[in-house]
């Protein structure tokens, strides 16, 4: 850092967080600090002496403000290689004295978006600063005040290590701050836009990833909030990439079947176990009911605060995750008591405007999809038509089946889900495996399918199950089959004109 005067260090932020404090801490280390408006005002009204940017300058502000530190008097000090001869010639020439530290927060953009709080000096000083780092250091971040005023007070300057790491993190600050920017002015425009520009910071390091011999990390998008963000682990073992693959689509499937007390078991990626009831506990229990089988070793979410009748009832079997909006006092210790049981408390899961994955160095990217039941909109193409607790059945059907790998048949029987068939090449064997999951509980219930069925014979595990209605897209160039088929059997269909396919 320069020695040619005293050290200097030029200090404009919005978040005054700590500034007054940090500005002190330079002053009483023999720096000289410049300012601008309401910085310079909140320093001086503390008593800290300050140059004002216009000082330096000789130009006053203009535009509102819009116009401050943009001069060649300002970045021409914040630029200059201290290392090239040329460079000091022209700081000499012109009467510029070197800037060796430039304290600056932009505008919060995203708290509330508008042209007023595009920043553009902020951005503009933080850049060259970091583009300068070998000379300058830049600090974007209130947090690091004081392990900056520690080093200078011990070592008299930054080191190159540190002035790096702060180029580095400015750089990211900045490339957030582009990005919010250029979404807010194109997501009123497109419904996908033409390019994505989104900031991920690493929020936890899993236990491991897919697999032991992995690493894994939850990152969170540093733009949108997520229900992770807040979650609480009250106990057990830190999470696995799975572990949190899992829990994130047993906590969404379990907000989207009912406001009424509800549970999902999740294992693998796929329901193996779901059920709407009148208390939380038997919920839990239909939906263990469902393929306890599979239930062993699942993640189990469930809408309603977990009573001590609950936590019993669980405790008895190998569960790796449990989460939940809330535990009574007598639930927690019961659960506390499973040194492996990972227990989560948290809020209700967000619903993101699209969806990404990686396919190698690239991503796909798709608008979310959700499973309405909309049964005014949906047709009845059979004599029968459902009754009230069949149509019950098929909604609660429908939306579990949205959340199955395809191909999926999902059966239910009153708003218990009692076969499921997930993740086949084809829809018999799906229809196959559901039917025998079930065992003989799905008569008179009902079957989903996440797509049309392409031939008649689809039907023929529904029809052994001895469901009374099924549902589906539609769609087949075989549709008049089926329905001749669901004819034939007296059983209701009914048509959605929407498919579920999920990878």
């Amino acid at each position: 850092m320069s020695q040619i005067n005293s050290p200097r260090a030029l200090i404009s932020v919005y978040d005054k967080t700590g500034i007054v404090e940090f500005a002190k801490a330079l002053v009483d280390l023999g720096w000289e600090i410049i300012s601008s408006g309401g910085t310079a005002r909140e320093l001086s009204k503390s008593g800290i002496s300050v140059t004002e940017v216009a000082e330096v300058t000789q130009t006053p502000e203009m535009l509102g403000g819009r116009v401050k530190t943009l001069h060649p008097l300002i970045h021409g000090g914040i630029l200059a290689d201290r290392s090239n001869p040329e460079h000091l010639k022209d700081l000499q020439d012109r009467g510029i004295t070197p800037i060796d530290l430039v304290v600056s927060n932009l505008y919060p953009f995203a708290s509330n978006p508008g042209t007023e709080l595009i920043d553009i000096g902020g951005p503009a000083m933080v850049r060259a600063a970091a583009k300068n780092n070998a000379h300058v250091g830049v600090v974007i971040d209130p947090t690091d005040y004081e392990s900056i005023t520690e080093e200078i007070k011990s070592s008299g300057s930054l080191c190159a290590q540190t002035r790096l790491h702060l180029a580095q993190k400015a750089f990211e600050h900045t490339a957030a701050y582009d990005a919010a920017i250029s979404n807010w002015l194109t997501e009123d425009n497109e419904e996908l836009p033409n390019s994505l520009h989104i900031e991920f910071k690493k929020a936890q390091t899993l236990r491991y990833g897919e697999n032991p011999h992995q690493t894994g990390s939850r990152y969170r998008n540093t733009q949108k909030s997520s229900w992770w963000d807040n979650a609480v682990m009250h106990g057990g073992k830190e999470m696995s990439y799975l572990n949190v693959y899992d829990t994130d689509a047993a906590w969404r499937l379990v907000h989207s079947l009912s406001e009424e007390p509800a549970a999902a078991i999740i294992k693998h990626a796929n329901p193996c176990g779901a059920a709407i009831s009148t208390d939380i506990a038997s919920a839990y229990q239909l939906a263990y009911d469902c393929d306890s089988i599979s239930a062993f070793g699942g993640i189990t979410a469930v809408n309603r605060e977990v009573t001590k009748d609950m936590a019993e009832r669980l405790t008895e079997v190998f569960a790796e995750v449990l989460i939940a909006p809330g535990f009574t006092a007598e639930a927690l210790e019961i659960l506390c008591m499973k040194k492996n049981l990972r227990i989560l408390e948290a809020e209700k899961p967000e619903r993101p405007a699209f969806e990404m994955r990686s396919i190698g160095n690239s991503l796909l990217v798709q608008t979310s999809d959700v499973a309405q039941t909309k049964r005014d909109e949906w047709e009845v193409v059979t004599t029968r038509v459902p009754t009230e607790n069949e149509w019950k059945d098929l909604e609660f059907a429908w939306k579990i089946a949205a959340q199955v790998t395809s191909n999926t048949i999902v059966l239910t029987k009153d708003l218990q889900a009692v076969g499921i068939g997930a993740g086949q090449q084809n829809r018999r064997d799906a229809g196959l495996l559901a039917t025998t999951k079930a065992d003989g509980r799905a008569l008179g219930g009902a079957c989903a399918s996440d797509a049309f069925f392409p031939f008649r014979d689809g039907l023929d595990a529904a029809i052994e199950a001895g469901v009374a209605a099924v549902i589906q897209p539609g769609g087949s160039i075989r549709d008049d089959e089926v329905i001749a088929a669901a004819e034939e059997a007296e059983i209701a269909m009914i048509f959605t004109n929407e498919r579920h396919f999920r990878h």
